[in-house]
């Protein structure tokens, strides 16, 4: 009888401008990574809008100032009076002051778990987790959805409570009282049925706050069942459970959101008011898809729908290469090696081969 075993993978030396890439396996590391990732965003939206308050001239338009965060602002209906013209800019202001100070905090999170923390969060505590537990990971999958609705529904509570949006079809701030909440309508927008645009074919704001009140429920519904239940023999079989997996996925999901968000800036007049962005864009082909003013003004919604595009673009380019390295390619080395084991709470596999 001979008994052959699969080699063990080598490790792969990973230089240090990898990124996160070299703290898979330092939980504490990779948590002040994160929180210091949060602190960069946070800043830059902070320092941004300052910098766009600095050079705002509110005798002009926004969008014909290359502006891409106050447009935003305005839409939610900040700094507007009943008019719906722009009243001040203080709201705009203290919102930029406020994200810098949240910046601070998360920077200093996110130094201290570098720098000060545990290398590995407690093994047994309720923060431990290993990429291979697939009942730890839909848990955490499961805080992350209840957390995007929970944002979902914070929009709805602006719209409905605390001020209103800016409602083209009026031209001025209101409260948005009326929610569309015909499920199958807003379902029909999700299948096409609503027009050539898709989603972005909606065309009114009630339906809009309604649906992100729907969607508010839709996630946080489903974010409890992923906390409390545990993924099925046959679900675990169906992804490759490991940290560059998790990456793809999520790669995946921000090119979606990308390309949705081009599709909805580039031709939505409801959630992206004219007044604040813009003619509707124009789609062309010059070797690389762009996206254009009737006009050819470099508005807000030019400068917006180009960003998420490209920002789709490389997104997806991310998640594929992810994905490969996940399922076992090594392309700086022109070759490939066994996928991680397609099956959870597993670190390793062997193969054994009996002949008699």
């Amino acid at each position: 009888m001979t008994v052959t075993t699969t080699p063990p993978q080598t490790a792969i030396a990973i230089p240090w401008w990898a990124g996160n890439a070299r703290l898979t396996e330092l939980s504490g590391r990779l948590l002040g990574a994160h929180v210091a990732h949060a602190g960069l965003i946070v800043l830059w939206a902070g320092a941004m809008t300052l910098f766009e308050v600095s050079r705002c001239d509110l005798s002009r338009p926004l969008y014909e100032q290359g502006l891409i965060l106050l447009p935003n602002l305005a839409r939610l209906g900040w700094g507007l009076g009943n008019n719906g013209a722009i009243a001040q800019t203080d709201d705009w202001f203290a919102i930029g002051a406020i994200h810098l100070i949240s910046a601070a905090f998360l920077g200093a999170g996110g130094l201290f778990h570098a720098l000060k923390g545990p290398e590995r969060l407690d093994r047994t505590g309720f923060f431990n987790y290993r990429w291979d537990d697939a009942n730890k990971m839909t848990q955490i999958l499961g805080i992350h959805l209840v957390l995007l609705g929970l944002g979902a529904w914070l929009l709805v509570l602006k719209a409905t409570t605390f001020g209103g949006l800016y409602d083209p079809a009026v031209g001025r701030v209101q409260l948005v009282s009326d929610l569309n909440w015909d499920l199958g309508q807003i379902l029909g927008y999700f299948f096409g049925a609503g027009g050539r645009y898709w989603l972005a074919s909606v065309n009114d704001l009630p339906t809009i706050v309604g649906a992100h009140a729907w969607l508010g429920a839709i996630l946080i519904g489903g974010g409890l069942w992923h906390i409390v239940s545990e993924p099925s023999a046959a679900v675990k079989r169906l992804f490759i459970w490991s940290g560059e997996a998790y990456l793809s996925y999520s790669l995946g999901a921000l090119a979606l959101m990308a390309f949705v968000a081009t599709l909805f800036v580039s031709v939505n007049a409801v959630a992206f008011p004219e007044a604040f962005f813009g003619p509707r864009l124009q789609i062309g082909f010059d070797r690389v898809p762009y996206f254009f003013s009737p006009d050819g003004a470099l508005t807000s919604r030019v400068w917006l729908a180009n960003a998420h595009f490209w920002l789709g673009f490389f997104f997806l380019q991310g998640h594929i290469f992810h994905a490969l390295q996940a399922a076992g390619v090594r392309f700086g080395f022109g070759q490939t090696t066994p996928a991680t084991p397609n099956t959870a709470d597993s670190s390793t596999q062997s193969t054994q081969e009996a002949a008699a």
